[in-house]
């Protein structure tokens, strides 16, 4: 049995390295051929070529890129349709992966594609293409799940690996003693992990922090750098708003700078999800160029950003998006919560309900999918 599988970046390495030792323990004559990391490469894959040809972000890098791009994908189809495989499955990179699903199952090979665009949040007349694309879709979210459902394409909620990856209970000293750092009260800063994303939140995020070490100067800050280059950026930045002393700048190590903190101050994505898994206040600040801003508002089809508020329905964490994402705003909602013990504990707790929803073994429970369509064939 040849199963044939395509990651986009290193984040579906991940989900793929954790899913295919399932898909083979289900089926222990299947060999996975496609695009994949290291990963997936020791969990099995022949990579037909380097992960980091596909690994591209932004306009202008994927306009570069885009003839070699559109190479690979059509010597993906040639060599599938040539040889079908029993099932196709397209890991994130939606642009890159759903068309080479739709041109495959066209000619009845079998597909899917585990991790969701964010069809429900906008443009979300997509969800067309994609019902045309994929005999099944697997989804990180149960929100996600009910919107395919509604749309009548076949989806399975597999919960999210992070929710896996992340024990309940992490206390600030358990974080704290992770870094070798002594008794003490610190906020996380997280103003992103791409360069452009650092430079529109951080001047914002170290401002706040200041006017918040005003009000309570036992405070100090920890900020996690995704890369050498990203540390180099939010050092100057730190140094020209003269905070040496008061913020602390780690290689990587974000969970552990959340579990180490009392609260955080995130940009939008990801982050909020772990922050809230790690179970910690956070306020999440979202900010992005002015002509972005504008046509997403327009196209946007949801109230609320963040992760932790999208999971539970209401407004849980506070979210302040672009001209609203002020210094003075966001040290206002870190200091209700350091004021507001009793909100506090009661997020948490709301969190741990969710982060126990989202713990559902998450590759084991994609394989476990996957082997029911391959069955079906």
């Amino acid at each position: 049995m040849r199963i044939a599988v395509v990651a986009g970046e290193l984040s579906g390495d991940a989900l793929g390295g954790a899913l295919l030792p399932a898909l083979q323990q289900r089926f222990p004559q299947a060999r996975f051929e496609g695009i994949g990391g290291p990963r997936m490469q020791a969990a099995g894959l022949e990579s037909l070529f380097p992960l980091e040809k596909l690994s591209v972000m932004g306009l202008v890098e994927v306009l570069k890129h885009l003839p070699e791009l559109l190479s690979i994908r059509r010597a993906l189809v040639r060599r599938w349709l040539a040889e079908p495989p029993a099932l196709y499955l397209g890991i994130d990179a939606p642009d890159f992966t759903l068309p080479l699903a739709k041109r495959l199952r066209a000619h009845g090979i079998r597909t899917a594609h585990y991790v969701s665009p964010s069809v429900w949040a906008w443009r979300q007349g997509r969800v067309r293409g994609i019902a045309q694309s994929v005999d099944l879709m697997l989804t990180l979210f149960p929100f996600e799940a009910a919107f395919y459902a509604q749309h009548h394409v076949p989806v399975e909620c597999v919960g999210h690996p992070l929710a896996d990856e992340i024990p309940a209970g992490l206390t600030v000293a358990d974080g704290r003693a992770a870094l070798g750092l002594g008794a003490g009260r610190s906020l996380a800063l997280l103003p992103g992990s791409r360069a452009g994303e650092v430079g529109r939140h951080i001047d914002v995020f170290l401002a706040a922090f200041a006017r918040l070490h005003e009000r309570h100067p036992q405070l100090n800050a920890l900020l996690p750098c995704a890369t050498a280059a990203l540390r180099a950026q939010i050092a100057a930045r730190v140094t020209a708003a003269g905070l040496d002393a008061q913020v602390r700048l780690f290689d990587g190590h974000a969970r552990e700078v959340l579990a180490a903190s009392e609260l955080a101050l995130v940009a939008s994505g990801t982050a909020t999800l772990e922050t809230m898994l790690v179970g910690r206040p956070l306020v999440m600040a979202y900010r992005v160029a002015p002509l972005t801003y504008a046509i997403a508002k327009r196209l946007m089809k949801i109230d609320r950003f963040s992760l932790p508020n999208l999971l539970a329905g209401h407004d849980l964490v506070p979210e302040f998006i672009q001209d609203a994402a002020t210094p003075g705003a966001l040290a206002a909602a870190l200091d209700a919560w350091l004021r507001e013990p009793a909100r506090v504990q009661a997020a948490c707790t709301e969190f741990a309900g969710l982060h126990e929803r989202l713990r559902c073994n998450a590759g084991e429970r994609a394989a476990a999918a996957l082997a029911g369509l391959l069955r079906q064939a």
